[in-house]
């Protein structure tokens, strides 16, 4: 079961992931977007890890309502925007909820899929972070309805999400700024797959 130091954990994670990975995801971001993706996910995450120091939070969705409104004020280009809502979204199902296990946390990480869907009209196969997130949700349900607990379903969503952030490099992209290559945007792992990966994976390290 996963409570509020759980989830505070989890976006410290995401933070030192993002981090750890901004220069690649800035190259990435180079070969078919902005180049600034990197830049733009360290400065949101690095804001979202100060704010357990920054205030008391009681609950778990409050807690995750901040980080979705700061990613919002902090992430540039359609990053912020997306992000955000997938942690406003997430936020939802687990009001009033201390101890969060694989149920609840399933129905939190549809609502956030389902938030970046409804705003970014994302497909699958369009080579966005929806190509990661929607096999990460699929293997989460999957495994969590074997009777698995959350780390383990966490685990299989972590693999299924990498997998998918991989099959992006051959896709044309559909959607965005890399669009307008077309075929050319092949041969490019895409940057939004990237770092959501790199959010599964912090969640599965954190959250059990």
């Amino acid at each position: 079961m996963a409570d509020l130091n759980s989830f505070q954990a989890w976006i410290a994670a995401c933070a030192a992931g993002i981090d750890e990975r901004a220069d690649d995801l800035t190259e990435l971001d180079r070969a078919i977007g902005d180049a600034d993706h990197g830049s733009n996910m360290r400065r949101g995450f690095g804001a979202c890890a100060q704010l357990a120091e920054q205030e008391d939070f009681t609950s778990v969705d409050a807690y995750l309502k901040k980080v979705g409104m700061t990613l919002v004020s902090t992430v540039g280009g359609a990053s912020g925007p997306l992000y955000g809502t997938f942690f406003l979204r997430l936020a939802g199902p687990l009001a009033s909820s201390d101890d969060i296990g694989p149920r609840e946390f399933g129905q939190a990480l549809r609502a956030g899929v389902e938030g970046i869907v409804a705003r970014g009209k994302a497909e699958a196969g369009d080579k966005t972070m929806y190509d990661a997130l929607a096999p990460a949700l699929e293997a989460f349900d999957e495994t969590s309805a074997t009777g698995a607990g959350l780390g383990e379903s966490l685990q299989a969503a972590a693999q299924a999400a990498a997998e998918g952030r991989d099959a992006t490099e051959p896709m044309i992209a559909r959607k965005g700024r890399a669009s307008y290559l077309g075929e050319r945007s092949a041969g490019h792992q895409d940057p939004g797959a990237t770092s959501a990966t790199v959010l599964i994976e912090a969640a599965a390290q954190t959250l059990s």
